[in-house]
């Protein structure tokens, strides 16, 4: 391989000719051979020379979004829905740093993105040029791996490289700092790209699977634990997951992020755990003997107060990254590697000890109990439509399709998250470590892009849909169906819902006194659109909303005061739950 500094000649390889081609151009054929079809970005003078390679490549997809953070919530949203790194073009200065936000998300919640950034010339690096700044340093903290290409011929094993980084282990975003001279330079090289395999993740011992399984025929208070890792590992992880649990008959919660990894109408799960989840749920925790954690991190949204979590169970964590093993919550067996790899090891050999486990009748009655206390109910009102409502509704009119639902962050995320039924792996979105306002949109987009044929619906709210409700621009240019229906309070509910009860009700800046007239804003993007406020039109305007054959943004206006219940208020642990206003449930039995 060599650098072409004067006239270009093509080489030869073997009996082909190998034209001469650009840095930039290396990049995107490189991606090409990746297997990557759309590209999220928005153009500045420091990618002049990818785009200019994009022009006449069809293989290649570029969506062209509005905002540099919203290409990457977008990127999100293909990745999580399909299983594959999610990539983005972004330009030097303001473009890159636009991606801090997006790449944090994508950090805190495990999504594989490749995020390109292009640079000032080389020569101009430190000399504060227009539209400078320092990728590496901005992005350590929040991906992976950063990497600034040096030389146009290391632009395809850096490529190859990031894109292995980012899939491999614990997927997670990375960062590609391309020099705008360097994607201009010609290089002469073969087109083919040697792809190296993704190198296999470490395995638990046979003698850390056998403990691992003593504890589980042992135990006569299990639960099944299950988190976003799971769905990173892909459906077979998810299926062997499935087998476990109908094989110990064990109850199973899952996490924000793991929801759809077991079928939600699957007797046996019992909902979500943590702050917004359900009684049955946390008192399982509490008061089992064993917790068996598959791809989740102990997140202290779900243990609460550490000190008091779980207090009688033995615990079995199961983590493709061994550093989230007993950094929070001390553990018995820690079995770091792939969930789907190492619940494949256990399934077998379970199996062949079936009889052995415990009888946990005994165990479900006690659960049972709990179930009775119906800790999801609420009350409906005569002229507001209360918020679950609108989830029920949505989840209604859906039954049997499937549909993918992104969200963005606060209440109305919480009751998605309670309220809806998630059978399949990959068709929840949301923000759940980061917790990012503006997430829903732009991830719905990307969602929507990677499955034009399906249902695709953001739930957000008044304040989430704000943060980047320019992206209705980009819905519209690239066809994309999406639906959103937004549940307008009036104020940031769950900021509100804290200053209510920490803080004497000093509603300190959580109310938005000058919301735009949402239907004119979606239809001056050229959305249909429409605003409800009588619960008698809630139905048919939410089954009017998803039958559209076009972007539809259907306002809906709920009960402002409506708070999110079950809540486990901070610092207690997990048997004492606020059920509703004034109602505290404590299980002394546990």
């Amino acid at each position: 391989m060599k650098i072409l500094t004067t006239t270009p000649v093509a080489a030869t390889t073997g009996s082909q000719q190998t034209p001469p081609r650009s840095g930039a151009s290396a990049l995107v054929e490189t991606l090409v051979h990746l297997g990557v079809d759309k590209v999220f970005g928005y153009p500045g003078g420091a990618v002049l020379p990818i785009y200019d390679a994009l022009y006449n490549e069809k293989r290649l997809h570029h969506i062209l979004v509005r905002h540099e953070q919203a290409a990457v919530h977008a990127a999100e949203g293909y990745a999580r829905s399909t299983g594959k790194p999610g990539v983005v073009v972004v330009t030097s200065g303001p473009g890159m740093s636009n991606t801090t936000t997006g790449l944090l998300d994508a950090m805190s919640d495990s999504i594989p993105i490749i995020c390109i950034s292009g640079q000032v010339a080389k020569p101009l690096i430190g000399t504060q040029a227009f539209q400078e700044c320092d990728a590496i340093g901005i992005a350590k903290t929040v991906t992976k791996w950063q990497t600034q290409i040096q030389d146009v011929r290391e632009v395809v094993q850096r490529t190859e490289e990031a894109y292995n980084r980012a899939v491999s282990g614990r997927p997670s975003p990375v960062l590609i700092d391309f020099p705008k001279d360097i994607q201009a330079q010609l290089i002469d090289s073969p087109i083919g790209v040697s792809l190296r395999k993704t190198p296999k993740d470490s395995t638990p011992s046979e003698y850390d699977i056998s403990q691992a399984i003593n504890l589980i025929l042992e135990a006569k208070k299990p639960i099944i634990y299950g988190g976003g890792g799971l769905i990173n590992s892909g459906n077979l992880a998810c299926d062997t997951f499935a087998k476990l649990v109908s094989m110990t008959k064990a109850p199973c919660t899952l996490t924000l992020m793991g929801l759809g990894a077991f079928p939600g109408s699957h007797p046996q799960f019992i909902g979500m755990p943590g702050m917004h989840g359900t009684l049955e749920a946390n008192l399982a925790l509490h008061d089992s003997d064993l917790i068996v954690c598959v791809g989740a991190r102990f997140d202290d949204r779900v243990t609460g107060d550490v000190e008091t979590f779980a207090p009688n169970s033995k615990k079995i964590h199961i983590d493709i990254d061994p550093n989230s093993i007993n950094r929070l919550v001390p553990v018995d067996v820690g079995l770091a590697g792939d969930c789907g790899d190492v619940l494949s090891k256990i399934v077998p050999i379970l199996r062949a000890k079936i009889n052995t486990l415990q009888d946990i009748q005994p165990w479900w009655a006690k659960i049972h109990r709990w179930q009775k206390v119906k800790s999801l109910n609420f009350e409906t009102k005569e002229n507001t439509i209360v918020p679950q409502a609108l989830i029920r509704s949505i989840q209604n009119a859906t039954a049997g399709e499937d549909p993918i639902i992104a969200t963005d962050v606060g209440q109305h995320q919480m009751w998605a998250a309670q309220h809806f039924v998630f059978n399949k792996p990959g068709h929840w979105l949301t923000s759940g470590g980061a917790g990012t306002m503006g997430y829903g949109l732009p991830a719905a987009i990307g969602a929507q892009l990677a499955h034009p044929d399906k249902t695709v619906i953001c739930v957000s709210g008044d304040a989430s849909i704000l943060m980047n409700i320019q992206e209705l621009s980009t819905a519209v240019q690239h066809k994309t169906p999406v639906k959103i229906i937004l549940s307008n309070n009036e104020c940031m509910g769950m900021v509100r819902q804290w200053q209510e009860f920490n803080h004497g009700g000093r509603y300190s800046h959580s109310y938005t006194e000058a919301l735009p007239d949402f239907v004119s804003v979606a239809k001056g993007f050229g959305w249909a659109a429409e605003r409800i406020s009588n619960p008698d039109e809630l139905d048919t305007a939410v089954m009017r909303c998803l039958r559209h054959d076009g972007p539809y943004f259907l306002e809906v206006a709920v009960e402002k005061q409506e708070n999110c219940f079950p809540m486990m208020p901070a610092g207690v642990p997990h048997n004492q739950i606020l059920l509703r206003e004034g109602e505290f449930y404590k299980d002394d039995s546990t």
